[in-house]
């Protein structure tokens, strides 16, 4: 189903063409047509008289007359007769009727409305990565979070996405672990708590690590026997990532996040020095005191030259290195290898990197050598901000150790359980039980996803599970109120092929439940689900409004038939959004 905007845009576009001025054009110009900033003045609004004033060599107000004067009547099931406002804006309503008569189509549609992508693409993307021997902890919930939401919605479009959990089980933190396993390892310990172990292991060594040469040295050859294939060591690793693999899926299964691989940086391992080769071969890198570097090249301007960096009032340069003096690779060699596979042997057309944004700098260089070497992929950073605590400090600078998500999941149902028990103490025991996993689950990740992703953001159990305000558990229940509602129909069938739209209640509520098309497609425009996440939240407030105004089972005939309607797609709607952001709905609450 077409959004409204693209029907809009196409027969302004009509109209411009229309008045014979095709030549004056730029080249590829088709008019555009957007959500309204002021909705006081109309549903949607068009700039496209401003934009082209200039190159046409007419004032806007009057091009924008012109336009409106040649779309006649062309519009007129569509929209009121379109306004003009300022210096030259043009301003839609939609009608009623329109609206009705979409209404029953939406809800004869299983997508709602939301039109496949034109363009489908085989896309990787690339989130969560937590290392082996260790917890999950709560740094990780915006890369899962973000990343399974974009996941969704890329499937849903009709994208063929390919979602790899990139896992670091490979390098220097593994050797730590090894060592820390042949010296400090507590048997009962793994046997009663194996991931706490393997992480106090890591904790302990890592310390000595950095203070003392011998630990280090010692640390740095379990690396390398790992690395050349040591049967001690490549047995006890297979130990660590099988039991880590436990653990995270417990957390995955609960969370409802899915991959289709799990390429780890091992995975890559044999692929780094026949890389290294390549791209000395290919002048793209260079040997430079021992190790081996890809430099600037000059091409780009030095502000946006990932290569350099300014010291002292200079730019300097700023490598990236491929192979360090001892031969050894490291996370760049990797992530350009993990390139190479997604291109070749994966055949994506593009990846997505779902990192938080501390990061970037690496990625610019990343992405930077597999532009020099022309690898047929395109690259996108997803990059995300820091979860803060109360103190609004990152949870990595806080005192005390991160927390586990597992913990963080746990806590956040038990307090979800408490309010269902105090609003909903009638409900049997595993109702309540069920309603408590999914409001304490839907409230982690809602909070995360209703964030600008490139803000950080404080960890507020109280704000994330209010019943009021911007959060799951409001639109949760905006959910159950929609479905409250049939439950107590008499029996009658509701008909949606005889509405129509009388309220302005009901028109404002039947124009939010058409934007639904409009705003899944924008998701992927900047790759930000909180679009999504505020649009259900608009919804759920409107849907309030509309049903404070506007009596639904006390309404007879068309009336009743039309505000049952508005009823059902609603819930609909919610349910779907909800369910591409991984936020399951609950029936009762």
């Amino acid at each position: 189903m077409t959004p409204i905007p693209e029907l809009l845009a196409a027969k302004l576009d009509a109209a411009l063409r229309s008045l014979g001025r095709d030549a004056d054009l730029p080249e590829g110009f088709a008019a555009t047509v957007a959500p309204a900033a002021d909705t006081r003045f109309g549903d949607y609004q068009s700039n496209t008289a401003m934009v082209l004033a200039k190159a046409l060599k007419t004032n806007p107000r009057q091009l924008a007359a012109d336009l409106v004067a040649a779309l006649g009547e062309t519009v007129a099931d569509l929209c009121e007769p379109p306004e003009i406002a300022g210096p030259g804006f043009i301003n839609f309503r939609i009608r009623p009727a329109y609206l009705a008569a979409r209404l029953g189509r939406l809800l004869a549609d299983p997508r709602l409305g939301v039109p496949e992508t034109a363009d489908p693409k085989r896309i990787v993307i690339d989130y969560s990565s937590p290392n082996i021997a260790k917890p999950m902890h709560i740094g990780h919930v915006r890369s899962t979070v973000i990343g399974d939401a974009l996941a969704r919605i890329a499937r849903f479009l009709g994208h063929d996405l390919v979602a790899d959990n990139h896992i670091g089980d490979w390098g220097t933190p593994i050797g730590q672990v090894l060592y820390g396993w042949k010296h400090h390892l507590d048997e009962a310990a793994f046997e009663a708590a194996p991931i706490a172990e393997l992480l106090r292991l890591y904790q302990l060594v890592k310390a000595a690590f950095e203070s003392d040469p011998e630990v280090k040295a010692a640390c740095l050859e379990e690396t390398v026997k790992l690395q050349s294939g040591d049967p001690d060591n490549r047995t006890l690793w297979d130990k660590f990532c099988a039991v880590t693999a436990a653990d995270r899926n417990a957390t995955y299964d609960r969370l409802g996040v899915k991959f289709d691989i799990e390429l780890g940086e091992s995975f890559y391992h044999d692929a780094l020095a026949p890389l290294v080769a390549k791209l000395l071969a290919e002048g793209v890198a260079e040997e430079s005191d021992g190790a081996v570097c890809v430099f600037s090249d000059g091409s780009a301007e030095p502000r946006e030259d990932p290569f350099l960096v300014q010291k002292d009032g200079e730019w300097v340069p700023f490598p990236c290195m491929v192979r360090k003096s001892d031969g050894g690779f490291n996370y760049a060699t990797t992530d350009i290898a993990t390139i190479d596979h997604r291109a070749g042997e994966l055949r994506a057309d593009e990846s997505w990197y779902v990192v938080d944004d501390r990061q970037a700098g690496h990625f610019r260089q990343v992405f930077a050598v597999a532009a020099r070497r022309g690898t047929p992929i395109g690259l996108k950073h997803i990059a995300f901000g820091k979860i803060l605590g109360e103190d609004r400090t990152p949870y990595k600078t806080r005192e005390g150790t991160v927390p586990h998500l597992g913990d963080v999941l746990d806590d956040a149902v038990a307090r979800a359980r408490a309010v269902v028990d105090d609003k909903s103490a009638a409900l049997p025991e595993g109702e309540r039980t069920e309603i408590a996993e999914r409001i304490g689950l839907g409230a982690v990740k809602y909070a995360e996803l209703s964030q600008n992703r490139a803000s950080d953001y404080v960890f507020d159990w109280d704000k994330m599970l209010a019943l009021d305000g911007n959060t799951a558990p409001y639109l949760l229940n905006a959910y159950v109120r929609t479905r409250a509602i049939f439950r107590k129909l008499d029996g009658a069938a509701p008909e949606w092929d005889s509405l129509a739209i009388s309220e302005e209640a009901e028109r404002s509520i039947a124009m939010k439940l058409a934007q639904y098309s409009e705003i899944v497609p924008a998701v992927l425009n900047d790759h930000r689900p909180n679009l999504l996440a505020n649009y259900l939240y608009e919804l759920a407030k409107g849907f309030h409004s509309f049903y404070e105004q506007c009596p639904v089972l006390r309404s007879e005939g068309a009336t009743r038939d039309t505000r049952l309607a508005l009823c059902e797609l609603t819930s609909r709607v919610l349910k779907h959004g909800l369910d591409l952001l991984g936020i399951q709905v609950a029936e009762r609450m």
